[in-house]
């Protein structure tokens, strides 16, 4: 049985500490969605520029590079793993650039997974290509997925259709970087913005749903679950990033730091009332993956 590193008050955000290849055998739930932010093995002495200044982009060990066969070996295992924990009709959602996604689309075909959309998330303040070799890189990638084949999958398209004033909602995504308002408790340095999973979780689940995440990071992806009035389990390595993320579900726990994060969401703004009514629905017990 997986100890919980951490768990909120309601149980509706539970973390584990530990290698995701190892944890997903150990526990026996399905969940009616996934997203997942593997990674990109970009760690190799590269370097960019933040805030003005000229930084290093390497990330960790976790993200060292790899070679091709190296990689697809990587994504296929974890993939495999996650699509025995995904219900017949939930989706995966993953992350990526150029650099990984295209090794991800092939394994997801693979293992029998149906991709849905490749979204393309268009970012508004994207940092400054230094090397002026190439255009400057905007944009991020995300495929969905779902589990089967022939088993429909949900998509809340009228909800979608309403966030984007009356009108289909295409697959590409125009919202910016994370903020500094995201960043309180500290930062991770592959973080997402809140606003992309958001819209992810409120096309693809409904509320009460569980949701996992086997690269939790920070838990950008649980934060934006329980805004949502949906239920999160999280798989994450390294421990400091799982200090941080416990950090951030207790900073939640303060109304007026919940409130603040609404507000700067504009979906969740748009589904305020909602939004508050789930909050309260998800206050009874509940059988939780581990």
């Amino acid at each position: 049985m997986i100890q919980a590193y951490y768990k909120s008050p309601y149980n509706d955000f539970i973390l584990a500490h530990g290698d995701c290849f190892k944890l997903l055998g150990e526990f026996d739930f399905k969940f009616d969605m996934i997203f997942a932010d593997p990674p990109y093995f970009l760690s190799n002495g590269g370097i960019s520029l933040q805030s003005g200044k000229v930084v290093c982009v390497d990330k960790g060990d976790w993200d060292k590079g790899k070679s091709q066969e190296e990689m697809m070996v990587f994504n296929l295992e974890w993939l495999r793993l996650c699509r025995d924990k995904l219900k017949d009709n939930g989706t995966i959602w993953i992350s990526g650039t150029y650099h990984n996604i295209f090794s991800v689309a092939n394994c997801l075909t693979y293992l029998g997974y149906k991709i849905l959309n490749v979204i393309t998330w268009e970012k508004t303040n994207p940092p400054v290509n230094i090397s002026c070799r190439y255009f400057k890189y905007a944009t991020e990638f995300v495929i969905w997925a779902r589990k089967m084949q022939k088993v429909p999958h949900k998509f809340n398209y009228d909800v979608m259709k309403s966030l984007n004033d009356g009108k289909q909602m295409t697959d590409v995504w125009r919202m910016p970087a994370i903020g500094r308002w995201e960043k309180t408790c500290g930062k991770h340095p592959t973080q997402k913005p809140l606003r992309l999973l958001v819209r992810m979780i409120l096309a693809s689940t409904d509320p009460g749903d569980w949701i996992l995440d086997p690269f939790s990071g920070s838990s950008t992806t649980g934060i934006a679950a329980n805004l949502c009035g949906r239920r999160f389990a999280g798989l994450e390595l390294e421990e400091a990033f799982c200090k941080l993320s416990k950090a951030r579900r207790e900073e939640m726990e303060h109304h007026e730091s919940y409130d603040c994060l609404i507000s700067h969401i504009e979906d969740l703004c748009k589904l305020q009332d909602c939004s508050m009514i789930v909050r309260e629905d998800m206050r009874g017990y509940i059988k939780t993956p581990f």
